[in-house]
């Protein structure tokens, strides 16, 4: 039997917001000492109340634009509910059933071809904390600054069917990120960060 590859991607992209995704505290946070930049909102601490970010939601719409998107009329935030060191709320605040757009696109050009990747649906999201492991010390430092930072989440249809298509698209996707002044989509400072979710199905079969 002879099998082919499949790959849908999911990106994260750190938007270039002055403030955080539901507070006022500021992503400038490059040469800031750590747990400085952080307040009760998104530390998650009893009675605070979430405020959205306007020129976060200008951000995904610039996206939904540039991609194509079909634009939801109605859109809300859900708590996505995971223990993890660096999530100072023990949740998420994500968008899961009512994204900011769906049915989107890029095209690709590999080795001369022209590809349309579809993209399933773009939604915003707070970033997480840091961990930092000191060397040859048994214990790890976690850094709220960077908690709650606006995230643009971006997921592809499985149509991908090589890692070359999927470079391909990761650097489309940073230049037009880039185009649209919503992000620098540096993946060496985490402001661009990719899963691939990698299967393998016979030659031929579209399920």
């Amino acid at each position: 039997m002879k099998l082919e590859t499949i790959i849908g991607l999911e990106i994260h992209v750190q938007l270039k917001t002055k403030s955080k995704m539901f507070c006022g505290c500021s992503t400038e946070i490059k040469h800031v000492k750590p747990n400085t930049s952080i307040c009760p909102v998104c530390m998650g601490q009893p009675g605070t109340l979430p405020v959205v970010n306007q020129e976060a939601i200008n951000f995904a719409h610039r996206i939904c634009f540039a991609l194509d998107f079909d634009i939801n009329k109605k859109t809300k935030f859900d708590r996505k509910n995971y223990f993890y060191p660096d999530l100072p709320k023990g949740y998420q605040i994500s968008q899961h059933e009512l994204p900011m757009g769906e049915n989107g696109s890029l095209p690709i050009l590999v080795n001369g071809e022209k590809k349309e990747i579809a993209i399933e649906r773009v939604h915003l999201e707070e970033d997480t904390g840091k961990l930092i492991h000191p060397k040859q010390l048994d214990y790890s430092l976690v850094d709220y600054n960077r908690a709650g930072t606006p995230l643009c989440e971006i997921v592809t249809h499985p149509v991908i069917t090589s890692p070359a298509e999927a470079k391909r698209f990761m650097q489309e996707l940073q230049l037009v990120m880039r185009y649209l002044d919503i992000s620098d989509a540096e993946m060496e400072k985490g402001q661009l960060r990719c899963d691939g979710n990698i299967s393998l199905r016979p030659v031929g079969d579209k399920k």
